[in-house]
């Protein structure tokens, strides 16, 4: 499973902060990331400039993390609103290339398009990511189908919902 995560806003957000407030946003986006794939046995693949790609053999531990991530940043705004660190997550199901350190193919492209569309704070997959966690007690909504540059054919894609707990259904209380 491939996953990226990508700072929703990032261009107007070192508008408003400056270099140095960005650069420090961006750390903690980092350490957020870098922790909870830790925790889940993700795989760091590279730094995109305002995001992670990282790559799991679990494609439940995959989504797992994109949670974590997610609440972890939520966690972060309040504490610090004045910072508003968003983050949209991606993640894709496949086979890709492999060469040097890199992966490279149609899941690295997939996930990446469905972290474009994600949408601030959100968790968008596709429609293999969900079927694979069938069982694992992991909360999906329908997004519906999606026309994604470079593909052919409309993806179905999921939003994971990250924001209530899946084994009661008691909605977490998110910064405004």
């Amino acid at each position: 499973t491939v996953l990226f995560t990508d700072i929703h806003g990032s261009t107007a957000l070192t508008q408003r902060l400056g270099d140095i407030g960005a650069m420090r946003v961006l750390r903690r986006h980092d350490d957020v990331v870098r922790n909870a794939l830790r925790t889940s046995g993700g795989l760091e693949i590279k730094h995109t400039g305002d995001g992670i790609m990282a790559s799991f053999s679990s494609v439940a531990r995959a989504v797992e993390c994109s949670i974590e991530i997610q609440r972890a940043i939520a966690d972060h705004v309040a504490e610090r609103p004045d910072e508003a660190l968003r983050v949209k997550i991606g993640l894709a199901a496949g086979e890709p290339v492999t060469e040097g350190d890199d992966l490279f193919g149609a899941a690295v492209q997939l996930a990446a398009r469905l972290c474009d569309h994600a949408g601030a704070d959100g968790i968008l997959v596709s429609a293999p990511v969900r079927d694979l966690c069938i069982g694992k007690n992991l909360g999906f909504v329908e997004h519906g189908e999606l026309n994604l540059r470079g593909f052919d054919e409309p993806v179905r894609a999921y939003t994971v919902h990250w924001n209530t707990d899946p084994l009661r259904g008691a909605p977490r209380l998110l910064p405004n």
